[in-house]
């Protein structure tokens, strides 16, 4: 579904620069548009267009839930691709008989989310492609801000809106808040949320600003950026893609932005609950290799040890509390990212070449646990480095 007159054309290219304080502490397409509100010809030639795509499996409630919010979003220049990872539930029927708009591509299995959303992009026409989870609901202006955001910046390459929960609206979402970081263990964080402490939102990250990453659930990416660093890595298949996505552009000389001027809802758990053992073990596991793969080998050799101190004391708590397959799931994962670091050795960073290194250089798990820091703003300032000063 391309939301514009005339055909539909590829390729994808664009970026320039805007910067901000380091924290903020609290202080549808054209066939089926109605014609009142059918886009103009200057706005289409001035709108860059944008390729959302969904992937989903078995959750047509989902898809029934949210999809009608994308359809009615209000940027003049969009299409929507549904990826179906073979669903058997009767979604993608229910889709081109209720949606005739959406593009459908089938896939032949379930590819899950990274392989999903790869198979997708040669169907995409966008110079944009948002990356957009099948439980998010978005406001009709959702997609300008994160436009705007890159459109006149060509080293911005990746832009996430502000994360709120479907559930209870004024309170950020595990999965992306606004705007991620990392720890220089590699434990992923954000502004609204620090383990399972998440904020009410108040305005106080309300602030454009860069982050180290941007959520998988409501990612836009600049293609012709995607194209030259790669896409998701199909072997995380699912959790920590996106970290490792953003991290690839950092060292490619490219910039990752949160726009809080756009909101969006996500349910959230819709892949797995959080309690899962399966979760555990992919959130372990490719945190490891997205370290070993990203980081210089003397950064990884002296980041090594102390994760492994951290994730050894996760080990005693989750058994603590008698979760036991929880635990067999971070022994496993271990063993699976020792076993699979072979297929990055030729190309995870040169020890000549200059390392992008978590923006945060303190340790959460002590801040949170030892130090009582529950927020995004109890972290001290001092600790966070970025890698320049643009705006």
């Amino acid at each position: 579904m391309r939301r514009q007159v005339g055909h539909q054309q590829g390729g994808l290219k664009s970026n320039s620069i805007f910067r901000d304080q380091l924290l903020c502490l609290p202080g549808r397409s054209v066939r089926s548009l109605p014609h009142a509100v059918r886009p103009q010809a200057g706005s289409l030639m001035s709108a860059p267009p944008v390729s959302i795509i969904i992937v989903t499996w078995n959750a047509k409630e989902l898809v029934q839930t949210c999809l009608p919010s994308v359809v009615a979003t209000d940027y003049p220049n969009f299409e929507i691709i549904l990826a179906d990872n073979a669903s058997t539930d009767g979604t993608a029927a229910w889709v081109a008989r209720e949606h005739p708009e959406v593009k459908i591509v089938r896939h032949p299995g379930n590819w899950l989310f990274c392989r999903g959303n790869n198979a997708a992009l040669p169907h995409a026409s966008g110079r944009f492609v948002v990356l957009l989870n099948n439980d998010v609901e978005v406001p009709p202006g959702w997609l300008h801000p994160l436009v705007e955001a890159a459109a006149g910046r060509p080293d911005v390459a990746a832009v996430q809106p502000k994360l709120l929960q479907y559930d209870d609206r004024g309170r950020f979402e595990y999965a992306g808040g606004a705007g991620g970081f990392l720890d220089r263990a590699g434990y992923p964080f954000t502004r609204g949320r620090l383990f399972e402490t998440m904020e009410r939102d108040r305005g106080q990250y309300d602030d454009p600003r860069d982050v180290f990453w941007a959520t998988g659930a409501a990612l836009l990416l600049r293609r012709s950026a995607l194209d030259e660093v790669g896409p998701l890595d199909e072997r995380f298949e699912m959790h920590m893609e996106e970290i490792d996505l953003c991290w690839r552009l950092w060292r490619h000389g490219y910039r990752v932005r949160v726009a809080p001027e756009s909101t969006v809802y996500h349910i959230g758990g819709a892949s797995l609950p959080q309690s899962s053992p399966r979760k555990t073990y992919y959130n372990y596991r490719n945190s490891l290799l997205m370290l070993y793969k990203n980081l210089p080998p003397s950064a990884w050799r002296q980041t090594l040890p102390l994760r492994v101190a951290c994730d050894v004391a996760a080990l005693g708590r989750v058994l603590a509390q008698g979760r036991g397959r929880e635990a067999t799931a971070i022994l496993r994962s271990y063993r699976d990212a020792f076993r699979m670091r072979r297929h990055y050795h030729d190309t995870r960073p040169a020890p000549a070449d200059p390392a992008v290194l978590p923006f945060y250089r303190g340790l959460v798990p002590a801040d949170y646990f030892l130090r009582g820091r529950r927020t995004f703003a109890d972290l001290p300032r001092s600790r966070f480095v970025l890698p320049d000063d643009r705006p």
